[in-house]
């Protein structure tokens, strides 16, 4: 079988082929096609030397979603809310990300409030129908889009979730007067209660459909054109995979895919080196993705969100994203202090020392003048650059206006680099209840192994792991997913032991829906792995967590017991005595997927590895240091290096600053102890 995975990055697209008859991996990383991503990955495939036609499966990931969302490049959503609802979306919960900030400006919303539209209708709490839905209302909710070149209609309706007849004739009404336009309900979206939460989500949702169908559909058949004729699958946040045809309609579901591909990849490696608890450091061009495993499993969270305020509920892996990437921009705000992030440069222009139209100085330049990165050596040599262009921008926009020369400037750029990062490792870690120095910090992306071992001595993490392919990480975590669906039932109820059978009969219904779902994708039953949940919650409170139980439930006083534990670890705070109700549902179904298996690498020391040296600036050591430079590719098992080291390779550069030490183990992952 010759496996393929994809992930399409914010600059660049990331490709790994494995032949499991021979051995043989191949990687590529090309610049991503904003544009057209299709056409990055088939430039990626081509550049690998693969033949399409050849491949037994392809699976891929995309910040396409992520990156949309962060930099707001969406389409206008209309909305469709019930009469007195219409400002729901914009209201929020009411919270700020910063409590005590009065100052703090709340992000905009996905839908303005001139095209957020009422209908008369009402479903009481029970589902059941008190007030009929006026369809004149409805019929002219989708006229008004109609004019207005509004083509994406979020329909969200008070209590959908318990009956969704109205949401649903709304949408006929919408596909009669507006044929052209996508409509997606919340009912089927999210089928759980809080207004708010269920129409952030299928706003969500919507807007970001016409952003990922059209580049799904030309991937499709752009492969197939090229003789692929297997499914063109998609990691979704959830950790598995989906087929093209499913996220045509649930897009949100891969807003957060290329990220849960590397958290995914990174809980391998981890495995790989004998770490149970890991953190993953995702660094690419655009963004930075933080994701914790505890104890072999991936943590996860049903809320989550691109922009506080505004929650995604579909499972994902809990993933801190934040606008750090080799691209990201350092600029002087109007107090006259240096920021980095969150605009980037992207892969179009791309830093200035891409050589691509790029004016503005961003981390990598800042890397460049360091000495931490060899300009001539970008993708193996196969991209121009030059380090001219980033020393003008930084010395124009950064060290003159603050009074610095070029290398305090670019030191400067890095140290808030790396301390942007170490925030969204503190959110991932310490801020629920996990301390850092129980971790190994897994770094990949083009950018991770540059920074990660600041990042891990800032956060006092014990030790870096380099995986064999940094820069495509992401992409061989495509390679190690199941094919996988999931569902959710608001449920609510004390728990006692009186409420076992109404459990088992609402698991098992989900249960029987998610095994036709795998079966109509050809997964066979020996094959199905179901997965449930029960969320909990102290009576009284409204944030709940998920307890993992098996079926038949045989008991719930284990299932008590262990939310109280789990409560603890959370927030630090458990009481045997409080009453504790259920709030919802959870299954999840796989379809497992044979997992490939790497090839070790030579334990022999190549003499040809060593490529020389040049001088590196060291914050530590306050000043350039004459640093050893290795060729990653020449490296055998069992190699120990002595920083400061630079070690080079075509997806990525690892930095060893002084101080540190690292070695090779049997499969090339470099394991650095800070």
């Amino acid at each position: 079988m010759i496996r393929s995975g994809v992930d399409i990055g914010g600059t660049f697209t990331d490709v790994i082929v494995f032949n499991e008859e021979t051995g043989q991996i191949d990687i590529e990383k090309t610049p991503s096609t904003p544009a057209n991503p299709a056409e990055g990955v088939i430039n990626g495939l081509l550049k690998a030397d693969t033949e399409i036609d050849d491949l037994d499966f392809f699976s891929h990931g995309s910040t396409v979603g992520t990156n949309a969302l962060i930099e707001r490049e969406l389409p206008k959503v209309g909305l469709i809310t019930t009469e007195g609802f219409r400002d729901v979306h914009e209201i929020r919960d009411g919270t700020k990300d910063n409590l005590w900030d009065a100052y703090e400006d709340v992000a905009e919303p996905y839908v303005q409030r001139r095209d957020r539209l009422e209908v008369p209708e009402r479903v009481n709490a029970a589902g059941d129908i008190v007030g009929e839905l006026d369809e004149d209302a409805a019929r002219e909710a989708a006229q008004i889009f109609k004019k207005r070149g509004i083509s994406t209609i979020a329909i969200s309706l008070i209590n959908a979730y318990l009956n969704g007849d109205h949401e649903q004739r709304v949408a006929e009404i919408g596909a009669e007067e507006h044929p052209d336009a996508f409509v997606c309900t919340s009912h089927e979206i999210l089928p759980e209660m809080f207004e708010h939460e269920r129409t952030s989500t299928t706003v969500i949702n919507a807007a970001l459909v016409p952003v990922v169908r059209d580049y799904l559909t030309d991937l499709s058949s752009q492969l197939s054109n090229r003789g692929y004729n297997g499914d063109v699958l998609a990691m979704h946040s959830g950790g598995g995979v989906m087929t093209t045809e499913a996220i045509a309609y649930y897009a949100a579901r891969i807003a957060n895919s290329g990220p849960t591909a590397g958290a995914i990849a990174s809980q391998y490696v981890a495995s790989q080196c004998g770490f149970e608890n890991a953190i993953g450091f995702d660094m690419g061009g655009t963004s930075a993705d933080v994701s914790l495993t505890y104890q072999g499993d991936i943590e996860m969270t049903d809320e989550w969100a691109v922009e506080y305020g505004y929650p995604i509920m579909f499972p994902s892996t809990d993933i801190e994203t934040i606008g750090a990437g080799g691209g990201s921009i350092a600029w002087i705000d109007g107090g006259g202090s240096l920021r980095v992030g969150p605009k980037s440069q992207g892969a179009d222009p791309g830093p200035a020392c891409y050589l691509r139209g790029g004016d503005k100085p961003t981390t990598t330049d800042a890397n460049v003048i360091l000495g931490w990165v060899d300009p001539d050596k970008f993708l193996g040599g196969d991209m121009d650059a030059t380090a001219e262009p980033a020393k003008r921008v930084i010395e124009r926009d950064i060290a003159e206006p603050l009074g610095l020369d070029l290398t305090e400037a670019a030191s400067a750029i890095e140290r808030i680099a790396v301390a942007n990062m170490c925030n969204a490792v503190r959110l991932v870690s310490t801020s629920k209840g996990y301390d850092p120095r129980d971790f190994a910090l897994v770094a990949f992306g083009g950018a991770g192994p540059l920074h990660a071992a600041h990042v891990a001595r800032e956060m006092n993490v014990p030790q870096v792991i380099i995986p064999l392919y940094p820069g495509i990480n992401s992409a061989l975590g495509c390679l190690l997913v199941d094919v996988e669906h999931d569902l959710s039932q608001t449920l609510i109820e004390d728990a006692t032991e009186d409420s076992i059978d109404g459990i088992e009969h609402a698991f098992a219904e989900m249960e029987s829906e998610i095994r036709e779902r795998l079966a109509e994708e050809g997964v066979d039953d020996e094959e199905m792995r179901m997965d449930h949940e029960i969320k909990m919650r102290y009576t009284g409170q409204w944030r709940s967590l998920e307890i993992s139980c098996a079926r038949p439930i045989d008991s719930i006083e284990e299932i008590r017991e262990r939310f109280h534990r789990q409560h603890e670890q959370t927030y630090a705070y458990s009481d045997e005595e409080q009453p504790i109700e259920i709030y919802g549902l959870h299954v999840t179904g796989r379809g497992l997927v044979e997992k490939p298996s790497f090839p070790t690498i030579d334990t022999e020391e190549s003499a040809e590895a060593h490529r020389g040296t040049r001088e590196a600036y060291f914050e530590s050591a306050g000043s350039y240091v004459e640093t050893d430079i290795y060729n990653r590719d020449e490296l055998g098992a069992g190699v120990s290096l002595k920083g400061p080291v630079i070690v080079e390779q075509m997806d990525s550069t690892v930095v060893i600053p002084p101080n540190s030490t690292a070695e090779v183990d049997e499969v090339g992952n470099i394991i650095i102890t800070v």
